[in-house]
């Protein structure tokens, strides 16, 4: 994996006959507090290496886009005007910056149902924003999002309830527990495994050294940490990287266990 270009909005990445590019949909200020420990409990207090925006956490939102010059998938879709704008809905931006034509984009893969990572379908003047979109993966726990504002994009929804290939080099994995249809995508390259989650770590200075912290909005707490466990671990194996939704913009790492916990190495320097 091998960073070949960036910008104020977006950054990409050589993945052996891939390319892969993080799209930065802005930040969301939260309180410390949505922070949990196993009991279910607030943190006492928050170690040091964990930085705060005054008195918040400050969350990147990054979506992913992935090609083999012919196929894509765009993993997630920012907020678009829906939530914390005008600091998100940044990824219509990022994808004019990396030269990518929303236009022609036919499939999109949704890690869960929540606004920040789904909103972007619509845009904000209410149109569609993937005028050729064809399909829309999305687990099956979370299909009940395409309602209201996303109902026009309901006919394209794929539900997914099991590994299941999206094309020759991504494989959607239900990994429930953040919500019902948490959804992580594992793209394959003869550069190795890419695994792109939406909210498994919400804190990184936090969650990996200390994977067993939760967040307030997970719904099945333990579910979310047990599937957590489960993917750091993976990670751990050679040729691994991991993309997340909120990880440090662009998003893109190696990981290695630490301890009891786990260290994360970004690819890139910050961007935004």
């Amino acid at each position: 994996m091998r960073l070949v270009s960036s910008g104020r909005h977006h950054a990409t990445f050589e993945f052996g006959d891939l390319q892969v590019i993080s799209l930065r949909d802005g930040y969301i200020d939260m309180p410390p507090t949505r922070l949990r420990d196993e009991d279910g409990c607030t943190l006492d207090e928050l170690p040091a290496a964990v930085p705060l925006a005054g008195d918040n956490l400050r969350l990147s939102v990054n979506a992913f886009f992935v090609t083999d010059g012919t196929r894509s998938v765009l993993i997630d879709t920012g907020a678009s005007n829906v939530w914390h704008d005008p600091t998100m809905g940044l990824i219509y931006d990022a994808l004019d910056e990396a030269g990518i034509d929303r236009a022609q984009i036919t499939d999109v893969a949704i890690t869960h149902k929540h606004e920040d990572h789904v909103s972007g379908l619509i845009a904000p003047d209410g149109s569609e924003a993937f005028t050729k979109l064809e399909r829309v993966w999305i687990g099956a726990g979370d299909t009940s999002v395409f309602t209201g504002r996303l109902e026009p994009i309901r006919d394209r929804v794929v539900s997914v309830s099991e590994k299941v290939a999206i094309n020759d080099w991504a494989t959607a994995l239900p990994t429930p527990g953040h919500t019902p249809g948490h959804t992580v995508y594992e793209v394959r390259s003869g550069a190795g495994h890419l695994l792109v989650w939406g909210d498994t770590v919400h804190v990184p200075t936090l969650q990996f050294d200390q994977p067993n912290v939760s967040w307030e909005l997970d719904g099945d707490q333990s579910q979310a940490r047990a599937a957590r466990a489960a993917l750091l671990e993976q990670l751990t194996r050679p040729h691994h990287f991991v993309a997340g939704a909120h990880l440090d913009s662009p998003g893109i790492a190696r990981v290695t266990a630490s301890g009891d916990g786990y260290a994360l190495e970004y690819l890139a320097p910050p961007i935004g």
